[in-house]
Formats: structure tokens, C-alpha cells, sequence
């Protein structure tokens, strides 16, 4: 994919679901993975030429696993002129040696999302862009069905009344495929997740039987997607033209 092509799908997003406004200061959760750093590249250069103008920073939340080096990623953040903010957390302790969970994923996100929210609100943000492409939408759609039972999934922009906080995902209209070409084609300084438990999660399993379901029904991640576009979830309803033009053939004039 294309640096235009990722803009032009990233805008149509905040377009869409109207996520930037005027004066904005937006975090950026920088994991070190392909994902985040597509959305660092994407924003950075949506400010440029978006009608609004707004502030991005960048903050990883360091789950103190040891041995991660963050410096390709603090380089990329200094060519961009990004600030770049890296919190100190004892969460794998935490998970893996005094609670020792089973399944710690769960535990391990409330832990990341409260540490990576006060970050942003001590560093003057009123947004924080999550890096959550297509393929994640839909999985966690799955995951909700498979294990919960409810047609549910994370919505394109979230607002947190306890924090002031709104969430937003601009990368929504954005194939993973996509993205790990793009990753490859810039050369983004992607950081190896620590995470004992990466490659092990339900996730993951989710993951893996939809590939299966691509084999024999190629179409049926977007068909999934649209049925989530054209759904009552909470918060997918607001989309103006992206329920008339479909997100996986924006032209390239839209940017």
C-alpha cells in the first residue's frame, strides 16, 4: 500500500465518523508494532493537509517485561517532529509473577488503556488515536459472538465520561494485509512485542479461523464489515457517505 492510499483511507475514517477537530492535541498509543506505527505515519501526514489543524504526541506504555528497545521508534518520532513519551509500568510483574494469570490479556488492556489515558491527560490530550485496523474490527466482532454471545464490537470513536477522553480509530477502513505491506515498504522500526503470552491468545485463535473462512469465501471479512457498518451498534450508526460508498474503494481524489 501506497502513503496516499493510506491517507486517503485514514481520512475518509475521520471523515466519516467525524473523529479531529479544530485545535485537537491527540495522543498517539505507540505499541512498537507494524499497527501503531502505520497510524504515527498516517496522522503525521494527514496534519499537513487536513482542513483542521491539530496536535499529535506519541506515548508507549512500557510494560516493564525488560529488554525493549524503543529507540528506532523515539528516531521516527524526532523525523516527525513528535513529542515522544515512554511510561514506566510494572504490569507484566504484575500479571505473570504476582497474580500469575492464566489469561492475563484482559487484566493486562484495563491496565495498559488506565495507564496510557492518564498519560495523555497529564500530557494535555483530549484524544488518544488507537491503532485498530478492519481485520480488528471484525475479529473482535467474532470474539464477541464466539465467547460472549452478544453482535457487538469497539466503536470508530468512543467517549469516556469519567475521563473527558474521546477515543478514536482512524485506521478502521484499513486491511491488516495493507498495512503489514506498507510496513515493509517504508521500512517502519517495528519493535518485537515481550509478551510471553503473544501468539496464545484468544485472539489470536479468532484470528486464524477467519483466514480459514477467507480460503473458501474470500469476500467474507468485508461482507462482515459491512454488516457492522450497516448495523445498530453503538456508534457505527453515525457514518454519512460511508454507508454509500464502500471503504475498500475510496478513490484517490478523496484525499
Amino acid at each position: 500500500m501506497k502513503l496516499q492510499r493510506l491517507y486517503s483511507l485514514v481520512r475518509q475514517a475521520v471523515d466519516d465518523y467525524q473523529m479531529i477537530g479544530e485545535g485537537d492535541r491527540i495522543a498517539v498509543g505507540i505499541s512498537g508494532g507494524k499497527d501503531s506505527l502505520t497510524l504515527l505515519y498516517a496522522l503525521n501526514g494527514l496534519r499537513r493537509f487536513y482542513p483542521v489543524k491539530f496536535d499529535l504526541c506519541a506515548i508507549t506504555v512500557d510494560l516493564g517485561f525488560g529488554d525493549f528497545d524503543l529507540s528506532p521508534v523515539r528516531t521516527l518520532c524526532e523525523q516527525f517532529l513528535i513529542p515522544y513519551t515512554v511510561i514506566s509500568t510494572e504490569i507484566g510483574k504484575i500479571l505473570f509473577e504476582i497474580r500469575r494469570e492464566t489469561n492475563p490479556c484482559s487484566l493486562c488492556a484495563k491496565l495498559r488503556k488506565g495507564a496510557l489515558n492518564k498519560a495523555a491527560l497529564d500530557l494535555g490530550c483530549g484524544k488518544i488515536a488507537y491503532a485498530h485496523h478492519k481485520d480488528d474490527v471484525v475479529e473482535t466482532m467474532l470474539l464477541s459472538m464466539i465467547y460472549e454471545g452478544r453482535f457487538n464490537t469497539f466503536a470508530p470513536k468512543t467517549y469516556l465520561d469519567r475521563t473527558g477522553l474521546t477515543l478514536i480509530r482512524p485506521m478502521i477502513y484499513v486491511n491488516e494485509a495493507d498495512v503489514i505491506g506498507f510496513s515493509r515498504k517504508y521500512g517502519l522500526p517495528v519493535c518485537k512485542n515481550p509478551c510471553p503470552a503473544d501468539g496464545f491468545t484468544k485472539r489470536e485463535y479468532v484470528k486464524n479461523l477467519t483466514k480459514q473462512i477467507r480460503q473458501t469465501a474470500p469476500e467474507a471479512r468485508d461482507h462482515m464489515f459491512h454488516a457492522i457498518t450497516q448495523s445498530s451498534i453503538d456508534g457505527w450508526e453515525a457514518a454519512g457517505s460511508q454507508k454509500e460508498d464502500p471503504p475498500d474503494r475510496v478513490p484517490e481524489s478523496r484525499i
